[in-house]
């Protein structure tokens, strides 16, 4: 499986950081809590599952996808916006 992604912390944290964060119970190696813990974790049990292929791209630089999956978070966040407005 091909993954990309506009977020280098995003690529590193699951190719290089997760495996000292895990060992290290979920704390960076200045023994500061992992932001987003909840999210990592599923991720990382996502990314057992699966051979994936972590590639970078810049954003907002005309990649197809990567230009989808901002508008799609845009849409998502400015429905989320009406909604919480509309409570």
């Amino acid at each position: 499986m091909h993954l990309s992604t506009n977020s280098t912390y995003v690529r590193n944290g699951i190719m290089k950081w997760l495996p000292g964060w895990m060992h290290n119970g979920w704390m960076t190696s200045a023994k500061q809590p992992i932001k987003n813990v909840d999210l990592w974790k599923q991720l990382q049990a996502a990314h057992e599952k699966h051979a994936v292929e972590w590639h970078w791209v810049k954003g907002h630089a005309g990649d197809e996808g990567n230009e989808r999956a901002d508008r799609l978070a845009a849409k998502s966040l400015e429905e989320a916006s009406a909604s919480a407005v509309a409570s």
